[in-house]
């Protein structure tokens, strides 16, 4: 039989063991962050030219490298910070293994650049595809320059595979935040095509955060701070009113290193349960530092999973001092859901807002008035009948006798539908309704439509009672206008009197100049002000009910969760965010124009039954269900 097993030659060996290492331009960046920073540097300087792909240059004024050392790095597994098996057990610095350069100049042009303080001339190195080119000695700082330059361009089909612009600038952004976060001693700076994205001074850490993701910051940072035996955790976690719907601005660091841990993160979701909405993530930035010889690094070839020897305490001691700082900051008075215990039917008047207030129909104002513990049998049996009206219920829903009518001093913010009208019989909405899937229950219930917690729309049909989830709903109807406006380029724009600087992070404002085109399409009205700021001058006609900063915000947020959870094009990205945030939200309170409004508008829809991610919109309690309930 013919021998079939044999080695691999060195350059293709090489370029399969970078593969590992090296995935994307972001990873040449964090190896060369993680070399300068152990090179002892206080200032470093990374340019990136065309994503990556042209040219990474990573800059440090550390210790530099000696001729020799400066080769013997080139080989694999060539290191200074670890010589025998026990060190791996007492690593103190960010790079050990001797993989990083020489997968880099398997699939990559690289120069390297160096001197130490002992000599008056460095070493300049030339490399491509691991064979040196050329080594001289030159004038040098001291220091490091390493630039790699045409990344994979003798592995094609890696390069194929690079994502977009905009994921590769965000990969590259996050680490450099990650460095910049876990040094704030040293000064960093980052030049993206020769502009400057970052200019970080050393600093304190509350400073680095302020600098890294804006001023808005400086309102919601909480310091932790604990100290034991075996572990001590110090650094800042956010204000629960200001947590975001994605997971991103979420840092652990262990002895400086920033790690992944979905064990440690489920920590600080249990420290602030019930004090951020389901689906929303707080911001934290929080350094534990513990004996080297207690965790295990060598885990991963990103050296971003780790294993604690005693993992049950490093979980409890964070969910304690998360806790303490969030109580001893006022962290346990936030709450965004009203206890439905208090008003079981969802008919309390709400609290008055100071603007745009309106009265609110009497006869509506005797359902408020109840609660539960004292209402009879008899009159939850004129309630149930009242709901269960059909096509002969008034357009005024008469006081019940229990409770008197009174004069309602209710306040109510406008709603984005005050303005609408319901549409008249043979309209699209009334041939559309002849078409759904319940066009024939509608038709025939025809009952009253009142609201339920202010978020339900609930009306009789002659099978029993329609529920439609009104934030659900409203969401439809946006999609299918802004997907409409995008085919048709006609948004329309409501003007703003003073128009809104919104400041923003380095990636949220690459985001926007991303969707720009996109967002004007849809009614934004956008311009670039300055470093990382923008001018909102106007915005969509039917969100102008919404802070147009905290619009824009929550869309970027929406934004960056589809691109993470969903395969989808960036028109139908935008729309999807748009229509999600300028709907109208849970708790509005709508007048019956209102409510008949947009029941009529959702069933002119082409697909009243679902939200644009599937969630159902509506459902039909059937009357057979209800009378089982009031069985004895």
């Amino acid at each position: 039989m013919q021998n079939v097993i044999h080695l691999l030659p060195d350059s293709l060996a090489n370029q399969i063991a970078a593969g590992e290492v090296i995935q994307r331009p972001a990873s040449v960046v964090k190896e060369l962050l993680d070399n300068a920073v152990d090179a002892q540097s206080t200032q470093v300087q990374v340019v990136i030219k065309d994503v990556g792909k042209t040219l990474i240059q990573v800059i440090d004024n550390g210790v530099g490298m000696s001729e020799v050392d400066a080769r013997m790095s080139l080989e694999k597994h060539a290191t200074s910070k670890i010589k025998q098996a026990d060190d791996l057990f007492n690593i103190q610095t960010m790079g050990f293994r001797g993989e990083a350069l020489p997968s880099m100049v398997a699939v990559a042009q690289v120069e390297i650049i160096t001197r130490t303080a002992e000599t008056e001339l460095g070493t300049r190195l030339l490399v491509e595809g691991s064979k040196v080119k050329l080594q001289e000695p030159t004038a040098a700082s001291v220091g490091t320059s390493i630039s790699v330059k045409n990344l994979f361009f003798n592995v094609p089909a890696r390069r194929n595979f690079l994502k977009s612009a905009a994921i590769e600038t965000k990969h590259i952004i996050e680490e450099f935040q990650y460095a910049a976060l876990s040094r704030p001693d040293v000064a960093f700076n980052l030049y993206q095509n020769d502009q400057a994205t970052y200019r970080l001074p050393a600093t304190k850490l509350a400073n680095r955060i302020i600098h890294l993701f804006g001023e808005a910051y400086s309102k919601q940072l909480i310091p932790c701070e604990a100290v034991a035996d075996v572990l001590q955790i110090r650094g800042y976690i956010g204000n629960p009113a200001y947590a975001k719907k994605t997971r991103g601005e979420q840092f652990f660091f262990v002895n400086n290193r920033f790690i992944k841990s979905a064990y440690l993160n489920h920590a600080i979701k249990n420290a602030f349960d019930d004090l951020v909405p389901k689906q929303t993530f707080p911001f934290y930035v929080l350094f534990m530092d513990i004996d080297p010889k207690r965790i295990d690094i060598n885990v991963h070839p990103t050296k971003t999973e780790i294993k604690f020897d005693d993992d049950k305490m490093v979980y409890a001691m964070l969910l304690s001092v998360v806790k303490k700082a969030l109580s001893q900051h006022g962290g346990m008075t936030f709450d965004f859901d009203t206890n439905s215990n208090s008003d079981p039917l969802g008919l309390q008047t709400p609290a008055p807002a100071p603007f745009y207030t309106q009265p609110t129909n009497k006869s509506y104002t005797s359902l408020q008035q109840l609660d539960g513990p004292k209402v009879s049998p008899k009159e939850w049996d004129q309630l149930y009948e009242r709901i269960n009206l059909e096509s002969e219920i008034s357009t005024q829903l008469p006081a019940l006798p229990l409770a008197a009518a009174t004069d309602d001093a209710s306040a109510r913010i406008a709603s984005p539908l005050s303005a609408a009208k319901a549409p008249a019989e043979g309209t699209r909405a009334s041939a559309a309704m002849a078409t759904s899937p319940i066009s024939s229950v509608v038709a025939e219930g025809g009952g009253m439509k009142m609201q339920l917690h202010g978020r339900y729309i609930l009306t009789s049909i002659k099978s029993g009672l329609l529920l439609i989830d009104q934030h659900a709903a409203h969401e439809r109807i946006l999609y299918e206008k802004y997907l409409k406006q995008l085919q048709q380029h006609a948004g329309t724009s409501q003007q703003l009197l003073f128009p809104e600087q919104i400041q923003l992070s380095v990636a949220d404002f690459g985001l926007i100049q991303e969707y720009q085109a996109v967002l004007q399409a849809m009614g934004f009205v956008i311009e670039v002000f300055g470093k990382h700021s923008i001018i909102v001058a106007g915005y969509p006609v039917e969100a102008t009910h919404q802070d147009p900063q905290q619009l824009v915000e929550k869309m970027l947020e929406q934004i960056k969760w589809n691109q993470s959870h969903l395969s989808i094009p960036q028109e139908e990205n935008a729309v999807r965010a748009l229509a999600k945030h300028a709907a109208i939200q849970p708790e509005k309170r709508l007048e019956r124009i209102e409510l008949d409004s947009l029941v009529d508008e959702l069933f002119a829809c082409k697909q009243p039954n679902h939200t644009p991610s599937g969630k159902d919109i509506w459902t039909i309690i059937s009357l057979e269900e209800l009378a089982k309930r009031f069985k004895m």
